[in-house]
């Protein structure tokens, strides 16, 4: 049978507005920054591209910095001049950059829904300093606005929505001074330079459309409808399990969950090898695993921690697909009992 891709918070599988964009951008010659006719034909998409994300996001054009992704946009807190304090669960892309020195004014960072367990958190009422927010998780899914959110700083990554790996944006509230990700030509207002992925950017900007057009349909409660028929079959299956975040504000694709004892990179494997392709709670990098940080700052310990799954769901995703990951997972859950007992 077809594999079932039920890892969006990963990355969302390109949509076809955006691979239609970018092929199309293929065909522009010239580079943004030049003056003859092809460079401006090519700024002209890249300008156009840079209204259109930020009326997706409720900030104004000249707010919007293109960027290599999210994680390049959070490099703003490398160089910060201040104590940059970051969420507890906040990701690694913020949570790297943390520390208590530092002369200026101090920033705060933080995610605006968790990729691991979809939580969503209300930036503070009352602060001192400058708010950055990653809504990389949130844009599309759940209503949002720079405009009315609080947040001075933004970051977000494209692939997120469909559209291309290896491009995002920083957004910067007007008239705020950051320090620039990159010099040299000055592009992006001086504050990230180097020729804009124009391709890329197209992408960018064709998926953010389709993005908007899919939660005006209503796109994401069908999602949510199907993320807690899922959670209501594995119940069924599995009494022991515990759904992280089940009682708070979270996104509408995402669960997350815990099956004491059963290793979560076990369980992506094996549903990997059935076909269907998920996530664990746990962070890879360079090819060690650990329990997830984000679940010990929750609360709970290393060994729950490293028992964790991910699943999250998109607009592709259908009943038939939710319905086989349960009845598959509940198979291989049995095997599991059957084993360790």
């Amino acid at each position: 049978m077809a594999r079932v891709y039920l890892d969006y918070n990963a990355t969302a599988p390109l949509r076809p507005e955006a691979r239609a964009a970018m092929i199309e951008a293929m065909d522009l010659a010239g580079n943004p920054s030049s003056v003859h006719a092809e460079g401006r034909a090519a700024r002209g998409l890249v300008e156009r591209a840079r209204a259109r994300v930020a009326a997706a996001v409720g900030a104004k054009p000249q707010e919007v910095v293109f960027t290599a992704g999210a994680t390049e946009a959070a490099s703003v807190l490398a160089r910060w001049p201040g104590p940059v304090r970051v969420q507890d669960t906040a990701h690694d892309a913020l949570w790297s950059h943390r520390r208590e020195t530092g002369e200026g004014t101090a920033i705060l960072a933080m995610g605006l829904a968790n990729s691991e367990t979809g939580i969503l958190t209300e930036p503070p009422a009352e602060r001192e300093g400058v708010l950055l927010l990653d809504i990389t998780q949130a844009v599309g899914r759940v209503s949002f606005s720079f405009a009315w959110s609080g947040a001075d700083i933004c970051v977000m990554s494209a692939h997120k929505l469909g559209g291309p790996k290896g491009v995002g944006a920083l957004i910067v509230r007007e008239g705020l001074e950051i320090p620039a990700l990159s010099l040299g030509g000055g592009q992006e207002m001086g504050r990230r330079s180097g020729t804009e992925n124009v391709i890329g950017i197209a992408g960018f900007a064709a998926a953010a459309d389709a993005a908007m057009r899919d939660q005006e349909a209503g796109t994401w409660t069908r999602v949510e409808e199907l993320r807690n028929i899922l959670e209501s079959c594995l119940v069924d299956s599995a009494q022991e399990t515990i759904f992280v975040g089940k009682s708070d504000r979270r996104l509408p694709n995402t669960a997350c969950f815990i099956t004491p004892g059963w290793k979560g990179e076990t369980q992506v494997m094996a549903m990997d090898l059935a076909g269907f392709a998920v996530s664990s709670g746990s962070a890879c990098s360079s090819g060690k695993v650990r329990a997830s940080r984000v679940l010990q700052a929750m609360g709970f310990d290393a060994d729950h921690a490293a028992c964790a799954v991910r699943v999250s769901l998109g607009p592709a995703t259908t009943e038939d697909d939710v319905t086989r990951f349960a009845k598959t997972w509940a198979g291989l859950h049995e095997k599991h009992r059957a084993r360790v007992a």
